[in-house]
C-alpha cells in the first residue's frame, strides 16, 4: 500500500500523513460555476414523518362533468352531502331485520389516522349522526361501533388492502395479484338454492333437469340475516357499485359487499365500470351480494346440506354467499339474475362469445368447456364484443360484463397470446403456483387446483370494442369437442335443428386413460349453460329461433373433437381446419358451398371448403371401420333422444307445435 493511502500502525489502526488541512465544507452557499450540480431544495413543509406521509396524497373529487339527465338530484348539493347520502343507502343495504336503519357506517380504512388522530370522519358525528343510529329497541354491542366502508376502490388500493390484511396475496412477477379461494376452487352448484315463493313458483323451471334448488322465504333471510351480521360486525367492508349489460337502455345496477379485497378487486374487474359522473347519479341498487363467504352457514337450518350456501332471491333482488369464498358464485350468480330478469323485457340472455367483423358482422360462440369458444372467439382480425354472457336485444347484441375470467390452466404465450398480455398489474390471479423467488407463475402447476383462473377488464384485450356492443348476429356458431368421432367438422342448421341442438348442448369429454382407452362421455347443459339458466330451456330456445328468423341469421355445428375414429383411434381435427371453416363462415363463403344431407342427424354437410381435405367433410369417409361408425352413430343418436326427454313433454308453440318440430329435428333412427 502507498504512502499517500497511509500505514498501518502497531494497533491494526492507520496513521496518516501530516499535510495541508482539508476545506472546509459548508452548506447553503450561492451555486456557482465550480459546482457542476446542484440538486438541493427548499425544505419540506412539514414538522413530524405522519404530516409528511399526509403531503404524499392529494385528495381526489370527481372531475366528469354531472350528468343533466341523471344528476339533477345531486347538482345543487355538496361533496360532503353527496356522500352521506351515498352511505345512507349502504347503510340501508346492510340494515338487518332488528335494526331496520342499519349500522352506523363511515368512509374510509380504520387504519389511516387523520390528522387529528382519529380514525372516523367528522361528517359521521353530529348533526348527522341520527341517519345511521340503529333501532333504540336493537341495542347491541355492535351497534356502538362504526362499520368502515371502503367504497370503489381503485386496483392499486385494493393491492394495498390484500397485500397488508390477506394472507395469501402477492405480486406475480407480471404484476398480477395472486390469491387464493380457500378450500373452494370451483362453484358449488349442489350448495345454490332460490326462493321458491307466489312469484318464481309459475315462472322458473323447477324439477327434473333444473338447476333451480329450492328454498322458502323464511330460510333465505335467516341466511341473509347471518351474512349481513357477520359483515356488519367486521371493522371494514368492501362496497362495489357497478353495472351489467352495456346496453344503457338495459343497464342494471348491482352493489356488492364482501368482506375481502380480492372479490371487491374481481368485481371491479368483471362488472362494468362507472365513471364518477354515473357513481353521483347512481341511487338505489337494482340487486346486491352479500358475499360473506369466509363466515359459514348454520347447517341445521332447513335445506342446507353443508357448510356452504349461495342463495338467490329473485322478489327481493338479493343474493347471499355464506362458506364459500370462490369469486365465480358472484359472476355467475349475477348471470342467473340476468338470465331471470332480461326475458321478462323480450330480451334473449346468452351464455356465449361474440365477435364482431370489421365489416360489422357479429357472430355468437356456444360451447361448454373444451370445445374452443374462447380461442375461436378471440380473433386478431376481429374485434371481441365479449368472451362468455350476451344480450340479444331489439337493436343488436351488448356484453353482460366489464371483464373476462380466462381458464389459465396450461397457458402459454404462443397458443394465447392475448390472455397472456392480459395478465399485468389489475388483473386477479386465483389459486395458481409461482415462484417462490422471482413469483414467476407457473401455469402447468396444478398443486392448488385444476380450474386456475385471471378475472381482468376487457379493455385488457387489444382488439376488444369498447363500448362493447355490435349489430345483430349473422351467424350462429355451436360448437362441439365430440370425442365419438361422428358428428361433421362443420353442418348448417335449420331453425329447428338449431333449436334441438341449442337446448341439447352437448359435448364429449374424455375419460382417463390410466389402464388403457375408456370411452368417450357425453355431456350434455341445456342452452350450453344450464347451471345458470331460470326459465325453462325451451323458452330461450323459441326466443333464439325468433331473433335468428327476424334477422335472417344462419346456425352451423362446428366439431372441434374427433375425426377418423373415436378418441384412441382416431385424430383430433386439426385448430388449422377448425380456423379455416370458422373464416369461411364469417366470410359468407360457406352458405355458397355445395351440401349433402347426412343420416341419422340430417345435417346438411358441405361437400367442399377450401384449404380442407374433403374426406374429413363426411365423417363416415375417413372410418376405415364403416361398421364401428354406423354402430358409434346410432349410439350418440340414442344418448341425444335420451337427454331429450326431459323437454319432449314441454309445450311451446301454438298447441305445441313449435316443440313438435323441434323434436323432428333430432336424429332419426
Amino acid at each position: 500500500m502507498s504512502a499517500g493511502n497511509g500505514n498501518p500502525n502497531g494497533d491494526g489502526g492507520f496513521s496518516f500523513p501530516k499535510g495541508p488541512a482539508m476545506p472546509k465544507i459548508t452548506t447553503g452557499a450561492k451555486r456557482g460555476s465550480e459546482i457542476c450540480h446542484d440538486d438541493s431544495g427548499p425544505t419540506v413543509k412539514a414538522t413530524t414523518i405522519d404530516e409528511l406521509h399526509s403531503l404524499q396524497k392529494k385528495r381526489s373529487a370527481p372531475t366528469t362533468p354531472i350528468n343533466q339527465s341523471g344528476a339533477a338530484a345531486f347538482s345543487a348539493v355538496s361533496e360532503e352531502e353527496r356522500q352521506k347520502i351515498q352511505l345512507q343507502s349502504i347503510s340501508a343495504s346492510l340494515a338487518s331485520l332488528t335494526r331496520e336503519s342499519g349500522p352506523k357506517v363511515v368512509r374510509g380504512d380504520p387504519a389511516e389516522k387523520k390528522a387529528d388522530g382519529s380514525t372516523t370522519p367528522a361528517y359521521a358525528h353530529g348533526q348527522h349522526h341520527s341517519i345511521f343510529s340503529p333501532d333504540l329497541g336493537a341495542v347491541s354491542d355492535s351497534s356502538l361501533k362504526f362499520t368502515h366502508v371502503l367504497y370503489n376502490l381503485s386496483p392499486a388500493e385494493l393491492y394495498e388492502q390484500a397485500i397488508k390484511y390477506e394472507k395469501g396475496s402477492f405480486i406475480t412477477s407480471n404484476g398480477a395479484l395472486a390469491t387464493l379461494s380457500g378450500a373452494k376452487t370451483g362453484r358449488a352448484p349442489r350448495d345454490k338454492r332460490v326462493v321458491r315463493d307466489a312469484t318464481t313458483e309459475g315462472e322458473l323451471w323447477w324439477g327434473k333437469g333444473s338447476p333451480n334448488i329450492e328454498m322458502d322465504e323464511h330460510t333465505f333471510m335467516v341466511n341473509r340475516e347471518r351474512a349481513v351480521d357477520y359483515l356488519n360486525s367486521l371493522e371494514k367492508v368492501f362496497v362495489n357499485d357497478q353495472f351489467l349489460n352495456w346496453d344503457p337502455e338495459n343497464r342494471i345496477k348491482v352493489r356488492i359487499v364482501s368482506a375481502r379485497a380480492y372479490h371487491s378487486l374481481f368485481m371491479h374487474n368483471m362488472c362494468i365500470r362507472p365513471t364518477p359522473e354515473e357513481l353521483e347519479s347512481f341511487g338505489t341498487p337494482d340487486f346486491t351480494i352479500y358475499n360473506a363467504g369466509q363466515f359459514p352457514c348454520n347447517r341445521y337450518t332447513h335445506y342446507m346440506t353443508s357448510s356452504t350456501s349461495v342463495d338467490l332471491n329473485l322478489s327481493r333482488r338479493e343474493m347471499v354467499i355464506l362458506g364459500t369464498q370462490y369469486a365465480g358464485e358472484m359472476k355467475k350468480g349475477l348471470f342467473s339474475v340476468m338470465h331471470y330478469l332480461m326475458p321478462k323485457r323480450r330480451i334473449l340472455s346468452l351464455h356465449s362469445g361474440c365477435n364482431m367483423g370489421k365489416e360489422g358482422d357479429v357472430a355468437l360462440f356456444f360451447g361448454l368447456s373444451g370445445t374452443g369458444k374462447t380461442t375461436l372467439s378471440t380473433d386478431h382480425n376481429r374485434y371481441l364484443i365479449g368472451d362468455d354472457e350476451h344480450c340479444w336485444t331489439e337493436t343488436g347484441v351488448s356484453n353482460i360484463e366489464g371483464g373476462c375470467y380466462a381458464k389459465c390452466v396450461d397457458l402459454s404465450r404462443e397458443k394465447e397470446p392475448d390472455i397472456w398480455n392480459a395478465i399485468k398489474f389489475g388483473t386477479v390471479l386465483e389459486n395458481v403456483v409461482f415462484d417462490e423467488h422471482t413469483r414467476e407463475v407457473d401455469y402447468s402447476d396444478k398443486s392448488v387446483t385444476e380450474n386456475t383462473r385471471a378475472a381482468y377488464p376487457i379493455e385488457f384485450i387489444p382488439n376488444a370494442k369498447i363500448p362493447c356492443v355490435g349489430p345483430h348476429p349473422k351467424n350462429v356458431i355451436l360448437l362441439a369437442c365430440d370425442a365419438f368421432g361422428v358428428l361433421p367438422p362443420v353442418s348448417k342448421l335449420n331453425l329447428a335443428q338449431t333449436m334441438y341442438h341449442f337446448i341439447s348442448g352437448y359435448t364429449a369429454l374424455v375419460a382417463g386413460t390410466e389402464d388403457g382407452i375408456k370411452e368417450p362421455t357425453a355431456t350434455f347443459s341445456a342452452c350450453f349453460g344450464a347451471a345458470f339458466i331460470m326459465l325453462h330451456p325451451t323458452k330461450y330456445a323459441a326466443m333464439l329461433a325468433e331473433k335468428m328468423k327476424t334477422q335472417g341469421a344462419t346456425g352451423w355445428l362446428v366439431n372441434t373433437g374427433w375425426s377418423g375414429g373415436s378418441y384412441g383411434v382416431g385424430n383430433r381435427i386439426k385448430l388449422a381446419y377448425t380456423r379455416k371453416i370458422i373464416d369461411a363462415i364469417h366470410s359468407g363463403s360457406l352458405l355458397k358451398a355445395n351440401y349433402k344431407k347426412t343420416e341419422i342427424f340430417g345435417f346438411e354437410i358441405p361437400t367442399e371448403i377450401e384449404g380442407i381435405p374433403s374426406e374429413i367433410l363426411d365423417p363416415i369417409n375417413s372410418w376405415s371401420d364403416k361398421n364401428a361408425h354406423k354402430e358409434t352413430l346410432l349410439k350418440l343418436g340414442g344418448l341425444f333422444k335420451k337427454n331429450f326427454e326431459t323437454f319432449a313433454s314441454h309445450k311451446i308453440g301454438v298447441d305445441g307445435k313449435l316443440t313438435e318440430e323441434i323434436l323432428a329435428a333430432g336424429p332419426i333412427f
